[in-house]
């Protein structure tokens, strides 16, 4: 016999995955972007690391997958149903109001329910009222980056050499010698060693394995030159402004910067996976540029002194480039960890994206008026960060909803990772061990959601199965809160009480 957690995830994957079908992705189509389809992505970049440079494009960077087939539109139901507004039995509305009063919640919670299919409120308190969203403003980077860049959109760490001793038409070559006596002659005539820059693109997912795979065809595009001896810059002008989070140094995020290498984490967290607090570099960049010359050595080239900071020259060709996953996998890894790496990266790509600085300040201006674009409720709205971890940033309970009834929208099948990102209540990301007490095991299996934690401030926004069988968006955000633990206890509760 099934165990009861099996049971109720079976059961409430089926109708989660029936509900999806029929009100937004069977009228959309295969989730382009979903989960599966990002490993499988991932998988195939990871050896599309560029080579030598071809002028006009970028030619190595790997295309998006094609789309599947259309499936389980049979199951859709009639047009007419969709449309139809639902609406919460008296009975469940009568039982919100009393929960949302708990003083575990602060002393003046906002709410807001809607039906995803018809975009009505179901039920508000106060969800026009800006509040400190923590990390459920991820939600908003989200539709932000998905919206401007793409779904397929990849970000690129590049090596580039403006040399001329790194060209193909070096005429101090000697091709009859071995590759010492080249070097030596090299030495004898007073050549200096061939400058090569690391530029970082921005991607807060770089790690050792892309480095090494970046480093393996830079030496080899620079022995196809006849080049043995690099003096190495990296170039980090991409992000303006303040490195440093106004949270200041803080385990949860790394200075923001345009390279780094495992997140600039400081224990085994960045071997295997990122997501969760770990000691920081106060150096990201530096460390990742002396990691890549280690790289550079071990595959036969000289380095001439340590790595130094340096702005790449305009006229710089590429010697090789590795591409991060997708957005959509960026965006689902951010939203299930809490990524607040790639929070950050995302907003400073979506600034790069509409031509305002990567900077803390660009990356708000960018943002608001992405979201103000797509005519989402942003009155009120101060998103000071990508991430959530600054305090002064305030959302709406109406905003959170609509952003997640906008990415449930069949028109917009590029947003669909903001939902497909969300962690399962009880079974994954940062809800894993949430859902266990009497009043929320309902809620286990059947909710997806974004979470979010402050000092004093606690926040749940996500999607669930409601009365019915309509998919319904929740956002729930309570600050002065006497206790995490109590709070999120609470917050559990009131979306546990949606699935019946």
């Amino acid at each position: 016999m099934l165990e009861p957690k099996v049971w109720q995830l079976t059961a409430g994957s089926a109708v989660l995955g029936l509900v999806l079908a029929a009100g937004a992705v069977a009228l959309a189509g295969p989730w382009d972007s979903g989960q599966r389809k990002a490993e499988r992505d991932w998988a195939a970049a990871q050896g599309r690391t560029g080579g030598a440079h071809h002028p006009g494009g970028h030619p190595g960077k790997p295309a998006p997958a094609p789309s599947a087939a259309g499936v389980l539109d049979e199951l859709a139901p009639p047009v007419e149903s969709l449309s139809a507004p639902a609406d919460l039995p008296d009975g469940l509305r009568k039982t919100l109001g009393p929960l949302l009063e708990s003083p575990d919640l602060g002393p003046a919670p906002a709410a807001s329910v809607v039906d995803v299919a018809t975009g009505k409120q179901l039920f508000g308190e106060r969800a026009d009222r800006p509040m400190a969203p923590a990390s459920t403003i991820k939600i908003a980077t989200a539709v932000a980056a998905l919206s401007a860049l793409g779904p397929d959109h990849r970000i690129g760490t590049t090596v580039v050499t403006a040399d001329d001793k790194a060209k193909g038409d070096d005429k101090g070559d000697d091709k009859g010698g071995d590759e010492g006596d080249s070097e030596g002659d090299d030495k004898a005539k007073g050549v200096d060693p061939t400058e090569i820059t690391l530029v970082g693109g921005g991607d807060a997912t770089l790690d050792r394995k892309r480095l090494r795979a970046l480093a393996e065809d830079t030496a080899r595009a620079l022995r196809d030159r006849g080049v043995h001896e690099v003096a190495l810059r990296f170039d980090v002008s991409l992000y303006s402004g303040p490195r440093e989070h106004p949270i200041g140094p803080n385990d949860n995020i790394a200075p923001v910067t345009a390279l780094m290498n495992g997140q600039g984490r400081l224990d085994d967290s960045a071997r295997d996976s990122f997501g969760g607090p770990a000691p920081r570099s106060g150096d990201p960049a530096g460390d990742a540029a002396d990691v890549f010359a280690d790289l550079l050595r071990e595959r036969g080239l000289k380095t001439s002194g340590p790595p130094a900071m340096r702005k790449a020259p305009k006229d710089a060709d590429r010697l090789a480039v590795t591409y991060s996953r997708p957005v959509s996998a960026l965006v689902e890894r951010m939203l299930t960890n809490s990524d607040n790496d790639i929070a950050e990266s995302l907003v400073r790509q979506t600034a790069i994206k509409a031509g305002r600085p990567a900077s803390f300040a660009g990356a708000q201006q960018a943002v608001q008026a992405e979201l103000k674009e797509q005519k989402l409720p942003v009155g009120g709205a101060l998103l000071r960060d990508g991430s959530g971890l600054n305090r002064h940033d305030r959302i709406t309970s109406g905003l959170l909803t609509a952003l997640l009834a906008r990415a449930a929208d069949p028109d917009r099948p590029e947003l669909r990772p903001v939902l497909t990102g969300l962690p399962v209540a009880g079974f994954s990301g940062t809800l894993q061990g949430r859902y266990t007490d009497a009043d929320a095991i309902t809620g286990s299996g059947m909710i997806r959601a974004k979470t979010g934690t402050l000092t004093g401030v606690n926040s749940l926004a996500g999607t669930v199965v409601g009365p019915g069988g309509r998919l319904l968006a929740f956002a729930f955000l309570a600050e002065k809160a006497p206790g995490p633990d109590t709070a999120q206890r609470a917050l559990d509760h009131l979306s546990a009480e949606l699935t019946s």
